[in-house]
């Protein structure tokens, strides 16, 4: 198991697993599994990180609908910083111990300040990476949340 099922348990949150056969020429790893899978973009869930524009090591998770994209001003704001930028991928992936397109916002190698868009707050469950590329988690949003203390933001435009 891949350490954020292992936090799930660990937790006792209920979620279910499904797997997919992920095409390694993929490069729009929520599109595919959304698509794979059969489920809503709206409801399958991408785990980005991002970092404060002059202090690069200063990171946050940022977990958004694959339907839309991250407003890194909205996010900045949520997280009381000035500006963000994308994180260097190499980082993101030493930093989360996950790699690129299989960054799942649990089960973190360091815990980072969380923010899960707001529109998961009217979704029973939705959709994140279980950790590997192939790997989708479905769980409610509110103990996914509470599991990372995090906070739910208005960080996605459609």
């Amino acid at each position: 198991m891949t350490p954020a099922i292992n936090a799930l348990k660990r937790a006792k949150i209920d979620f279910i697993l499904h797997h997919y056969e992920h095409d390694a020429d993929s490069r729009h790893f929520g599109d595919e599994a959304a698509a794979k899978l059969g489920i809503e973009p709206t409801a399958m869930y991408k785990t980005l990180v991002a970092c404060d524009e002059h202090h690069p090591k200063q990171m946050v998770v940022a977990v958004v609908p694959v339907a839309g994209h991250l407003d890194l001003k909205k996010l900045a704001k949520a997280a009381g910083l000035k500006k963000m930028t994308m994180a260097d991928p190499t980082q993101a992936e030493r930093t989360t111990g996950y790699v690129k397109g299989g960054i799942s916002p649990l089960g973190q190698k360091k815990r980072l300040p969380t923010f899960l868009d707001s529109s998961a707050k009217e979704l029973a469950h939705i959709y994140v990476s279980g950790g590997k590329r192939g790997l989708t988690v479905q769980v409610a949003p509110a103990p996914m949340l509470s599991l990372l203390r995090g906070e739910f933001a208005a960080i996605a435009t459609d």
